[in-house]
């Protein structure tokens, strides 16, 4: 009588086993940044009503050039602290430039408008480009 064979052998297991390891190795990574992106986005998000305030500034006349465009002045918020991933935000010259924390790296976030005359276009930099979260 032949013997029917039950069960999986080393090989096949050590196969599944190499294929799972290959895949997570892969995914892991991929993840890693996603979740980096998703916390750096309060920090996109925290210039908003600063961008905001700077545009309606600009089309009401408050504001004539770039310098001197600071936070607190001219109806543009004052420089806002820590607040979650967002150690802080501010104005300078125009440019908006918000700084995440130590969650996220301390990466920054620049907006830097190219007037204010409308339509006013903003240019995004900082060291969020590099590492890929903006």
């Amino acid at each position: 009588m032949k013997k029917m064979q039950q069960g999986f052998t080393l090989i096949e297991l050590m196969i599944v086993v190499a294929i799972i390891g290959i895949l997570a190795a892969v995914a892991l990574p991929a993840y890693q940044t996603y979740t980096k992106k998703a916390k750096f986005s309060e920090v996109i998000l925290a210039t908003a009503p600063y961008k905001l305030a700077f545009e309606v500034a600009a089309q009401e006349g408050r504001i004539t050039a770039l310098a001197g465009v600071d936070s607190g002045g001219s109806g543009i918020p004052a420089a806002a602290g820590a607040s979650g991933v967002v150690a802080s935000v501010a104005v300078d010259e125009g440019v908006i430039t918000a700084t995440g924390s130590n969650a996220v790296d301390s990466l920054t976030y620049t907006l830097t408008p190219n007037g204010v005359t409308a339509p006013i276009q903003w240019t995004i930099g900082g060291t969020c480009i590099a590492a890929g979260v903006c």
